[in-house]
């Protein structure tokens, strides 16, 4: 039914649980599943020049932590059976477009991410990336709660 699962990543406790549901689907399914972190590459945008030399350390602890948490949930993936797992850092503004290009470019057809469940004024003023992915995209999401 699923052929290939995309699996965005980011160290959370939501995160992790999602790498069990998607461990889960891809073995009932033999998927192939992509993982994927985005680091916000523009999180300094409007700083001024002084916060360049951060930037670049931030850039820098941020895409080690990415290949971290990759690596993590690729382990999970290989030791339960997955045969094909391929992982993606990318850096962009929107973690939810990012996560919807990638779905697109690698072929997904089924999008398995985790959700901290936020409400009310911290749902506001955070956002919701999986929000922003159910409302962004054709394909199916399954929404792991932390």
């Amino acid at each position: 039914m699923f052929s290939h699962i995309l699996l965005p990543v980011d160290g959370s406790s939501a995160s992790n649980k999602s790498i069990s549901k998607a461990l889960a689907m891809a073995q009932a399914f033999k998927s192939e599943v992509t993982l994927v972190s985005v680091i916000d590459a523009f999180a300094f945008t409007g700083m001024g020049t002084e916060f360049a030399y951060g930037q670049a350390e931030y850039l820098g602890a941020a895409t080690a932590q990415a290949k971290q948490d990759i690596q993590a949930a690729k382990k999970i993936l290989t030791d339960g059976g997955v045969a094909v797992v391929n992982t993606k850092v990318i850096e962009g503004s929107a973690a939810y477009d990012s996560i919807l290009e990638t779905a697109e470019s690698c072929g997904a057809d089924l999008i398995v991410m985790g959700s901290h469940g936020r409400k009310g004024l911290e749902k506001l003023v955070l956002g919701s990336v999986a929000s922003q992915v159910l409302s962004h995209t054709h394909l199916p999401v399954l929404i792991v709660r932390a």
